[in-house]
């Protein structure tokens, strides 16, 4: 009987004691941070389940998403528009596009949402005329016109034109160019090839910063607050000048932020999975 010269080798699982210690201190300072509100008697859980389905709260979640949904969908439509300025080989439209951008990425949205809240101090009177003549199509106080969530709508999405500007102008950029030459070839116009050929393609790449764009929008609204413009936030938030009752009607906030965000993540995942069927299809590791 001959002895095996090569016994099997006993694998070993290398042990990641690194790991398991980063884990329990990451779990004890959760724990301690956790135990530390629950803990502190301004949080009043039996206040934040009265409050968490009153009326006037429902009503503010419903104007923050009002406010989310009108803002993306002028701010996406906007961008776009923007964003083929910005590509345009006109020099004027390019210029004009530019300056957009730089301006309302510039300021801050809070200073946006003021100054749209105070633009009747600015012009007294909003007056459309046609050009080189004294007839006017439209003629009415800026403060009648800027009522209600119409600042806070002007504010977000003139703002969000500016980001997805940039977003849709990388996505385009991000298709090759010999697409667009091969659409021209075929005798498709120009914006027929960038409905058809070049922005279907460019949703792969545009989908996951606009899905962080709608999440920001949906956090973005509580600064409509300090022009009262009726959201979430501002609902809580005069409710809680008069009882003082304010960790609490924070926390009520925060759960309804948090909660919409969930939704909008999952709902966001989905859309990145359409749109990256074909790189799943061709064979990219990361979907799998």
């Amino acid at each position: 009987m001959t002895t095996d010269p090569h016994p099997p080798i006993k694998a070993v699982p290398v042990r990641h004691y690194g790991r398991w210690l980063a884990a329990a201190a990451v779990a004890l300072l959760a724990y301690q941070v956790f135990a530390a509100l629950l803990s502190s008697p301004n949080l009043e859980p039996a206040t934040i389940g009265d409050y968490l389905f009153k009326d006037f709260v429902l009503e503010g979640v419903q104007t923050t998403l009002l406010l989310t949904v009108i803002a993306m969908v002028l701010g996406t439509a906007g961008g776009i528009l923007l964003a083929v300025m910005r590509l345009s080989a006109n020099p004027v439209l390019r210029f004009c596009a530019a300056a957009f951008v730089w301006f309302f990425r510039g300021t801050p949205l809070l200073v946006q949402i003021v100054f749209f809240g105070f633009l009747g101090a600015l012009l007294p009177r909003l007056t459309i005329t046609v050009p080189f003549t004294d007839i006017a199509v439209f003629d009415q106080p800026t403060n009648a016109v800027m009522v209600g969530i119409v600042p806070a709508v002007l504010a977000l999405s003139l703002n969000e034109m500016a980001y997805a500007a940039e977003i849709v102008r990388g996505g385009i950029m991000s298709v090759d160019s010999g697409q667009t030459e091969a659409a021209h070839a075929l005798g498709m116009k120009p914006g027929l090839t960038m409905r058809r050929i070049v922005l279907p393609q460019a949703m792969r790449v545009i989908a996951p910063p606009m899905g962080n764009e709608v999440i920001t929008m949906l956090k973005s609204t509580a600064l409509v607050s300090v022009i009262a413009g009726r959201d979430l936030m501002t609902a809580v938030q005069t409710v809680y000048a008069q009882n003082y009752k304010v960790i609490p009607l924070l926390a009520v906030a925060a759960i309804w932020y948090l909660a919409l965000v969930s939704v909008l993540s999952v709902l966001q995942w989905f859309v990145e999975r359409r749109f990256g069927r074909g790189q799943r299809a061709a064979g990219g590791g990361m979907f799998r």
